[in-house]
């Protein structure tokens, strides 16, 4: 198991310095950070003073050790824009935008695994049409348009729910905030969460029907009816623990890709995470905070493939054995 993280992490290091360089790039030839700060009326000497003081006068190479040793000790600049040090920003809004990428995922996982478990058992009943025609729905309807709706429904028409913004938080520990400690709170949660979470819910519930069908109808599930096993030991027990690997594949990277893409869901609901923090840095072409906002991006996926990986050791045993075999021949 050792030797299996320690490959996974030597394999993701060159993945980081490549994101590294393309966000080091992205910082030192996209815009023009003096002409930003200073404005357009500033003189020769003070834009030279600022480009010494920011290190932009030093060779390529230097400037991005120097850039990669500064991300490596949390240190990714100051904003263009708020004039504050990212890592403050991002330590900020971090919290919110985890808050709701793990409600979404969670609900969609809650939802979609029963939901697919039902439609590949009674494929043809028509709670499962029912279920198909729903997950059509959410795999068209496009992010924002679904925001717009919900907004439309349950803040302006039915006055149940906020329509935007994260409601009353609690600071728990030296930064970390949470919402889930009032009503109020979890009631802003509720429309994000749904939003970001309807697409990968009706994509987790596609791919565990089509799973549980081919898995039905595999030679060893016939062995156990023919045992005489009962249906819930045979659909539970044996069926969808052998259709968790591509699912945790799914939701692994499902949950990257709700964090780094729920700017649109941030944006329409105002909700205060590094979505909305983004775009607010892309208008003012605040470049600190979009490359930071990259190299934190590939971090996280490159953890979640780690996890992941890990996970497929838990569920499925032919791994762990394939393991086993691999350690005894290296002795």
């Amino acid at each position: 198991m050792f030797a299996f993280i320690a490959s996974r992490i030597l394999q993701a290091v060159p993945v980081l310095l490549a994101v590294g360089l393309i966000a080091f790039a992205l910082f030192a030839y996209v815009g023009d950070p003096v002409t930003i700060i200073l404005g357009q009326d500033a003189t020769d000497a003070q834009r030279r003073a600022l480009a010494h003081d920011l290190g932009l006068d030093r060779p390529f190479f230097v400037q991005y050790a120097h850039y990669l040793w500064s991300a490596a000790q949390g240190d990714f600049g100051i904003s263009l824009r708020l004039a504050q040090p990212v890592s403050a920003l991002i330590a900020e809004r971090l919290p919110a935008t985890l808050e709701l990428a793990v409600t979404a995922s969670v609900l969609a996982f809650a939802v979609g695994v029963p939901m697919g478990v039902h439609a590949g058992i009674h494929r043809d009943s028509f709670v499962s049409r029912l279920f198909m025609v729903v997950s059509l729905i959410g795999v068209s309807l496009p992010t924002f348009v679904l925001g717009i709706l919900l907004i439309l429904v349950f803040s302006v028409s039915l006055n149940w729910l906020p329509s935007f913004g994260r409601g009353p938080v609690v600071a728990v520990g030296s930064w970390w905030t949470t919402g889930f400690t009032s009503w109020a709170g979890i009631r802003a949660l509720i429309l994000p969460a749904v939003t970001l979470g309807l697409f990968q819910m009706t994509l987790i519930m596609r791919l565990v029907r089509s799973e549980m069908l081919e898995v039905l109808r595999t030679d060893y599930i016939r062995f156990a009816r023919a045992r005489g096993l009962t249906d819930r030991a045979i659909h539970f027990s044996h069926a969808l623990k052998n259709t968790l690997v591509p699912v945790i594949t799914i939701i692994g990277l499902q949950f990257g890709g709700i964090v780094a893409f729920s700017l649109v869901t941030e944006t329409v609901f105002q909700w205060p995470g590094m979505g909305l923090l983004l775009v607010q840095s892309v208008v003012s072409a605040d470049i600190p905070v979009m490359s930071a906002y990259l190299l934190l991006i590939a971090l996280l996926f490159v953890a979640i493939n780690l996890t992941v990986d890990l996970l497929y050791f838990c569920v499925d045993p032919r791994l762990r054995a394939l393991g086993r075999r691999a350690e005894t021949r290296g002795r």
